[in-house]
């Protein structure tokens, strides 16, 4: 079915050519405002053609018509994901929920960088800018809705979003103070349940997030509850795809003990899921409290795709099959040449789609 012909989307755009002029007026999240302020103003769907792209594609066994998709950060609820749907992309990751509400960190949430360095993860104090040039520090520190918000968005995300889509659910466990891996454990099941129950074609457990201080940010770097986590996961959900969203990895052993804990739990791997540094003012002050914040970007695209060979050389010499999801600063159709090359299956952009929702239509035309 039409979107346009859905009673719930009566109010979209009919857009059969859409002018330079037009594509540049597209809405976008607006950094100026809050987190809720964007998730309530989020755009009505608009229907254009979307140019074919070549080839077969699947991601985490299931067919889709590109390998083209968004991770979870832009699609705050069905709305943002039903409106990039209909902008070219094809795996829309529905962005991260919680067993519990979670309140977004104060503005800003997304402060434009002043550097076109490529960054190794080494970075320390980089400059702040007043506009956009490539990358940003994104500091959200995964919020969420209620549960029985979220669950009830996802449900309907799945039941506009045409088949041929895929809806991911990324979801994270939310640890308190006293308890054990067991009990961060069950909290991730239990969302991971919920999101499959909800529609979710594929969830997405994310272990990285450098912007809070808890391990449920860094639990890929702790190889052994990383295991029990997925694990649990994996029994919690059934047959449904698990993927999981990995912060930044350089060396061959990390690989290999991450591997050895989750590769027979899950059926794919998204990457990088940015890079940590602190931010400093034209003074020289640090903001955030001099804390780290995720890196994401252009700035971030070498070291992005560096990992994905170094997972893909691993896992040939397993002789192991998992989905390899580049993320990190890819902006043109040779930047996601790049990545398939060097051994992604899918590739997913989140920056430069928030600053031109257009980015999929013009990478489509190109491959």
């Amino acid at each position: 079915m039409s979107m346009l012909n859905n009673p719930e989307f009566n109010a979209a755009m009919q857009l059969d050519q859409l002018s330079v002029d037009e594509l540049s007026k597209l809405p976008r999240y607006d950094r100026t405002q809050t987190y809720e302020w964007n998730y309530d103003h989020a755009p009505d769907a608009v229907e254009l053609e979307v140019p074919p792209v070549a080839g077969t594609w699947r991601f985490c066994g299931l067919p889709v018509s590109s390998p083209l998709g968004i991770p979870a950060g832009p699609l705050l609820n069905s709305r943002w994901l039903l409106y990039y749907a209909n902008l070219g992309f094809d795996v829309l990751v529905y962005k991260t929920v919680r067993s519990a509400y979670r309140a977004c960190y104060p503005l800003p949430n997304l402060l434009p960088i002043g550097s076109n360095t490529m960054m190794t993860g080494a970075e320390r104090g980089l400059p702040a800018a007043d506009e956009m040039q490539g990358s940003w520090a994104v500091s959200f520190g995964m919020p969420s809705k209620s549960p029985v918000t979220w669950q009830a968005d996802v449900e309907r995300a799945r039941k506009l979003l045409p088949r041929e889509k895929i809806l991911c659910v990324s979801v994270v466990g939310s640890i308190q103070p006293d308890w054990t891996i067991d009990q961060l454990a069950d909290d991730y099941a239990m969302c991971a349940k919920w999101a499959a129950e909800s529609g979710a074609d594929v969830v997405e457990v994310n272990f990285s997030c450098p912007n809070v201080s808890t391990c449920d940010g860094q639990l890929y770097l702790n190889f052994q509850s990383a295991e029990i986590v997925a694990a649990r996961v994996r029994e919690s959900i059934g047959k449904t795809p698990l993927v999981v969203k990995i912060g930044h990895m350089t060396e061959r052993d990390d690989v290999e003990q991450f591997l050895n804990a989750v590769a027979t739990h899950v059926d794919g791997l998204a990457m990088t899921n940015s890079i940590a540094a602190t931010v400093a003012a034209a003074n020289g002050e640090l903001l955030f409290d001099g804390t780290k914040r995720a890196i994401c970007g252009t700035v971030t695209r070498f070291a992005a795709i560096k990992q994905i060979q170094l997972f893909s050389d691993a896992l040939a010499a397993r002789r192991k099959s998992l989905c390899l999801v580049g993320v990190g600063g890819a902006a043109s159709a040779e930047d996601v040449r790049q990545f398939l090359q060097h051994g992604a299956d899918a590739v997913h952009i989140a920056t430069a789609a928030m600053i031109n929702p257009a980015i999929a239509l013009e990478i489509r035309r190109q491959l």
